[in-house]
């Protein structure tokens, strides 16, 4: 369900909900943030019903509608016709399920559930057989509370179980989602339980999702009692809450497995909130963390983009290999992230994700992800499907947000296929209009083969002068060799500040003769020099901004999600009229052009989540950290931060969780100034 305003204002609330608490008002209460190490392993045997071995995959339609009146008969006949239509039903595609507000808000004279009529004229019951029809499967919401976590009081199955599992049954549903909504206190492995008793007594095969949001770590006790649990709160449709969550949920792969998978929440894929480079990483690590693959976009309105993220069965592979394992982190360090997930066929999936807003250079070796030593390795894109060799580096320049996915195993023919080669830039390009950029651009090949009759160049926009200024050939690039290339770049006089595409291209020819083109598209960032004198950094434009939680502000408190919600920044009943307000985790870069001296703040929890939050302030200069605070809570005054940014050619603002979970972390970078 989506129904909390802040997704982290409640995450610590104990469990016992009353119907007059939180959700009266529509609200779903968080999971408590995962642990940071890795757990060990469950003791509680999974579900021996042989359902849900791999993760399910499927449809539910709140993402996309909500509550709202298209959630009818109509939209749900219509995802199952197009799982059809367009290949989804063969990619794995199976479940089409309602989530709430289907049914009246009061039950019948002999206790039962009433589909809505408006909604669903002829029941549920003839969705199911029109679904069935189809070879599709049907799935169905409510909550393990006496209502549903919707305003409108739907009835909840606390109390109802068996009646309620035997409607469901009766109408021919397959999967079950159980939310968390007033639950009147009682112990949620009870509750639980009983519903998964329930549904056993019917004799239908029901795959159980548990839906409490991992207040009670369901990890540690739910493997006999569902097929998945939700492991966090819900998700929303940006990169803020895509990020918190994917990071709570990777430290749980010891506890997923057939039958038995940690839950992240659907997928937001095509619902607009993000670019399809995070969208394609948002599939990409629900695939390799072996989640639930459940479609949360309106596919009647879905572009073609959308459909061709969720219908690339090479990465639907990943996420449904019948061993089961969910990836596990190689390597986490400045936003560059390697996740490994081992296969059935002995082969491993392997994302290079890059969490921060500027490209970065991603690496990993086969022995690190596990695989046996070999002379060489077949690598498979899954993103490009295309194959090459490699000696051992996994290795990729990755755009900011993206993640390249690929597939790696020791194989004997590797050398049918082109060595891998690696394109990418010594830096982040910084351009000022009408100066010239100097930039380095590499090739290099990681193959065992070499790159014969290599060439690269790199177009800029219309208008701008893009001149190498080094060679751009090489005749042979043997393993671990590179083709290096100074470039210089001029952005013409008056562009506007801002972010423009380049696209870096390589040719070059296999062992066999074989002619491989391949291209990476990079950013220049338009930059203005900083004024002289003190600034006000709210009122700056900076080069990029990250968000745990709705976008930074500017001159205000975080606030909710919405942009422009925020509240007068306010920090132990201090008012401040200027600075920054942000959301763990947070990163704002700033353009300093090496002619700034002095970051100053006052820094500290905004006063409008009351007690709840635990936050730490960093200055970064460059890749060099200048200045930290400890960790501060709401109840500590406001404690003033200076930094010496001498020299530096970018700045960096990061707020992260003080190490203990993202809880209502709204931060405030009050009184921010950059003097020059």
């Amino acid at each position: 369900m989506r129904h909390l305003p802040n997704r982290t204002t409640h995450r610590r609330v104990v469990g016992a909900l009353t119907a007059g608490l939180l959700c009266a008002a529509g609200l779903a209460v968080p999971a408590l943030a995962a642990p940071t190490t890795a757990p060990a392993a469950p003791t509680a045997p999974a579900l021996a019903d042989g359902l849900a071995l791999t993760p399910p995959m499927g449809f539910n339609n709140w993402n996309s509608t909500h509550c709202r009146a298209e959630f009818n008969e109509s939209m749900v006949k219509g995802i199952a016709d197009l799982f059809v239509e367009k290949g989804l039903k063969d990619a794995g595609y199976q479940y089409v399920n309602l989530d709430d507000c289907w049914a009246l808000p009061a039950r019948d004279a002999d206790g039962k559930l009433v589909p809505d009529p408006a909604r669903f004229p002829n029941g549920i019951k003839a969705v199911a057989d029109y679904v069935h029809a189809k070879g599709l499967k049907l799935g169905i919401y409510t909550s393990a509370g006496t209502k549903t976590c919707n305003s409108a009081g739907f009835p909840g199955a606390l109390g109802h179980e068996y009646s309620d599992a035997r409607q469901f049954a009766d109408w021919g549903v397959d999967y079950v989602k159980y939310d968390n909504c007033n639950n009147q206190g009682v112990d949620a492995k009870v509750r639980y339980t009983t519903m998964r008793d329930a549904l056993k007594a019917t004799g239908r095969p029901i795959v159980y999702s548990i839906c409490e949001w991992g207040q009670n770590k369901p990890w540690e006790w739910a493997a006999d009692v569902g097929h998945l649990w939700r492991t966090t709160g819900d998700i929303s449709d940006n990169w803020g809450s895509m990020l918190s969550i994917l990071k709570e949920n990777l430290p749980l792969a010891p506890y997923a497995g057939p039958g038995h998978w940690n839950d992240p929440d659907m997928l937001e894929v095509g619902n607009g909130g993000m670019t399809d480079t995070e969208y394609r990483t948002h599939f990409s690590m629900w695939s390799i963390m072996a989640a639930p693959l459940l479609i949360g976009s309106d596919l009647r309105k879905a572009s073609q983009t959308t459909f061709d993220i969720l219908d690339n069965k090479e990465v639907v592979a990943v996420d449904q290999d019948p061993l089961g394992k969910q990836g596990t982190v190689v390597s986490s360090q400045g936003g560059r992230w390697a996740v490994a997930k081992e296969m059935k066929d002995g082969s491993r999936a392997v994302a290079l994700f890059n969490e921060s807003g500027t490209a970065q250079h991603i690496s990993t070796t086969a022995k690190a992800v596990g695989l046996p030593a070999a002379d060489a390795y077949t690598l498979r894109d899954l993103w490009q499907h295309r194959s090459y060799n490699t000696a051992g580096t996994i290795s990729a320049n990755v755009p900011a947000h993206g993640t390249v996915l690929v597939r790696v195993f020791a194989d004997p023919k590797w050398a049918v296929n082109p060595p891998a080669v690696e394109l990418g830039l010594d830096s982040s390009p910084l351009v000022e209009a009408a100066k010239a950029a100097a930039l380095t651009s590499t090739v290099t090949d990681l193959g065992r083969t070499p790159a014969q009759r290599v060439s690269v160049s790199l177009t800029g926009p219309r208008g701008w002068a893009v001149e190498a200024t080094s060679r751009t050939t090489a005749a042979s690039l043997p393993t671990g060799r590179s083709l290096r290339t100074q470039w210089s770049l001029t952005a013409p006089a008056g562009t506007p500040a801002g972010s423009y595409g380049l696209i870096l291209k390589a040719s070059y020819r296999s062992a066999s003769g074989d002619r491989v083109d391949s291209s990476l598209p990079l950013t220049a960032s338009v930059v203005v020099p900083p004024p002289s004198g003190t600034s006000g950094l709210g009122d700056l434009p900076w080069l990029s901004a990250t968000n745990g939680y709705g976008p930074v502000e500017r001159n205000t408190s975080n606030g909710e999600s919405a942009a422009g919600d925020g509240h007068p920044l306010t920090i132990g009943g201090v008012v401040y009229g200027k600075g920054l307000g942000v959301h763990a985790e947070s990163a704002v870069e700033y353009y300093t052009g090496k002619v700034c001296r002095t970051v100053t703040a006052d820094v500290g929890v905004d006063d409008e989540k009351g007690a709840n939050g635990t936050v730490a302030f960093e200055i970064w200069a460059d890749g060099t950290k200048v200045a930290s605070t400890g960790v501060l809570t709401n109840a500590m005054p406001a404690q003033p931060l200076t930094a010496d940014v001498t020299g530096a050619q970018v700045v960096r603002l990061v707020v992260t969780d003080g190490s203990d979970g993202i809880d209502s972390d709204h931060a405030d970078w009050a009184n921010a100034q950059l003097t020059c």
